[in-house]
């Protein structure tokens, strides 16, 4: 260690009264970090809150200086200084759904590149810890990004706020999402391409967002081919693997079957598509050869699926990071108005193929 770096160390087990070698060392405290790096403790603090603000060489300094005294800033102190944890709540509906897996990635690779984190909250449609959750908002976090369809309550009503692919009817903020009701219409005209006039609709949780605007496009894909939707071709999901497997029962001999068996399934996410494709494999159904499955999503698994599955591809890191974006604008008073929706791709896979003649 060089002159400086012993003086500061001396300087520091003097203050802390040490008395010999054994005694307890004093922690290095941020006035030790700035005298070591020939910089004031304000420079020292915008280094750690805003390091693109401070010229290279200082920077530098101030962070070598940081290491060699194994200085560790105090969190609650500088919260209250500033009033600001350069934290984000990320609330999802469902922290098992593989779904949000690059979606949290885009997030935290944009908000880490500004200098913030992010605490990820497991919310789903019939939890009652809403309010405990905004209560801790509150508290611990700059701002709220929701991707579950529902505001958190009134104590974080004035928090900047970002929904993210699952829109709020009626609320004041900047909503991100892809055009759910075209991505389904035009998988509905796949199938109709392909000869399939019979298609049945697996659908997500009643109610949902998702689901009401993915139900409408396979309706209007079906009336653009001259179809008339059957309500028997209509079957309750969750957007669960289990709600895939049930549905398979449908489409066997057997009581619960369709009248007449559709010719192709549109089920509203890759998760429900999946488990219909392996139910019926089982039970001897060739997909797409006696049933063609698409779903929604392009979820990591619908390529490596056997077979690989028809589906929609959502830009799902880029729905994450233009809703960091949007935070980071908020958060730094600027506007940040709704992005319109971004673009999807249907991606043809072997699951889909002509109808049986």
């Amino acid at each position: 260690m060089d002159e400086r770096g012993t003086t500061v160390r001396a300087r520091t087990l003097a203050g802390a009264g040490a008395a010999s070698d054994a005694a307890p060392v004093a922690p290095a405290r941020i006035t030790d970090v700035a005298r070591l790096a020939e910089v004031s403790t304000a420079t020292v603090s915008r280094v750690l809150a805003h390091p693109e603000r401070v010229a290279p060489g200082t920077r530098a300094r101030v962070e070598e200086a940081v290491a060699r005294l194994g200085w560790v800033p105090n969190p609650a102190a500088r919260t209250l200084r500033s009033q600001k944890t350069r934290m984000v709540l990320v609330v999802l509906p469902d922290l098992e759904n593989v779904f949000f897996s690059r979606i949290l990635r885009g997030i935290e690779e944009t908000l880490a590149a500004a200098g913030y984190g992010m605490i990820i909250a497991d919310l789903g449609p019939a939890s009652p810890r809403a309010g405990a959750l905004a209560a801790f908002a509150r508290r611990q976090v700059d701002g709220v990004i929701l991707l579950n369809g529902r505001r958190l309550g009134p104590e974080a009503e004035d928090m900047p706020t970002i929904a993210l692919c699952e829109t709020i009817p009626g609320a004041a903020i900047p909503q991100i999402a892809i055009d759910n009701r075209a991505a389904a219409r035009r998988v509905v005209a796949h199938l109709v391409g392909l000869g399939h006039r019979r298609i049945a609709h697996l659908a997500g949780p009643e109610g949902n967002v998702l689901e009401i605007e993915r139900a409408a496009g396979y309706e209007d894909g079906l009336r653009d081919a001259g179809l008339a939707p059957d309500p028997a071709l209509v079957w309750p999901g969750d957007y669960t693997l289990e709600a895939g497997v049930a549905a398979a029962s449908r489409l066997l001999p057997g009581p619960g079957s369709a009248p007449e068996r559709p010719t192709a399934v549109f089920a509203s996410n890759d998760t429900m598509a999946i488990g219909l494709v392996g139910a019926l494999q089982e039970a001897g159904l060739a997909v797409p050869d006696d049933v063609s499955v698409a779903g929604f999503d392009d979820i990591e698994f619908a390529a490596m699926y056997r077979p690989a599955l028809t589906t929609v591809r959502q830009p799902r890191r880029d729905l994450g990071r233009v809703a960091a974006e949007a935070m980071l604008a908020r958060l730094a008073g600027r506007e940040a108005s709704a992005e319109g929706p971004l673009a999807t791709e249907l991606v043809v896979r072997a699951s889909t193929g002509p109808a049986r003649r």
